[in-house]
């Protein structure tokens, strides 16, 4: 991928998301004023969510970690690159992961072409403990924000940085 694609590539997935962040404020309010679950995907802005190194994994810990949602995000250009879910956040990055190599090769690239990229990872406890529970509102926000790095979503920004 040259600079020029990779630009563009990055730019159309910015305006998705900030679309969906500018939306977010925008939503008709309930005459009811019912409480928004802690479930509820509209609640979670992941860029507002306190980021961690991506080499969190590699700091000692005394438990496996707790159920949580974390998003991958490339904060010099406010980029949500992945959205995961785990049920032991100590563990989850420890083995493979696609998304490990996925972010290396993204990184990769950027230095290449010298661009600035600032890839953190952040989490959000707030995640239901039950597997599934986690799992459907994982997908719902995969869907909403269109994260590139996630396969559910390769059908609208291909798949650049899956190779090698």
């Amino acid at each position: 991928m040259d600079e020029k694609t990779l630009t563009k590539w990055k730019q159309k997935i910015i305006i998705h998301q900030q679309q969906v962040r500018t939306s977010e404020s925008n939503q008709q309010v309930s005459l009811f004023n019912l409480p928004k679950s802690h479930v509820d995907p509209d609640i979670i802005d992941p860029f507002t969510i306190q980021l961690s190194a991506l080499s969190f994994y590699r700091l000692p810990v005394d438990s496996p970690g707790q159920a949580c949602l974390y998003f991958v995000i490339d904060m010099s250009t406010n980029l949500l690159l992945y959205i995961g879910e785990t049920c032991k956040s100590n563990q989850r990055w420890k083995g493979v992961h696609d998304c490990k190599r996925y972010i290396e090769n993204y990184i990769d690239l950027h230095y290449r072409y010298e661009l600035k990229t600032a890839v953190n990872i952040g989490f959000w406890w707030d995640a239901p403990v039950l597997s599934k529970a986690r799992q459907r509102l994982e997908l719902s926000l995969i869907q909403k924000w269109k994260s590139p790095f996630n396969k559910e979503n390769w059908k609208y920004w291909g798949q650049p940085f899956g190779k090698g």
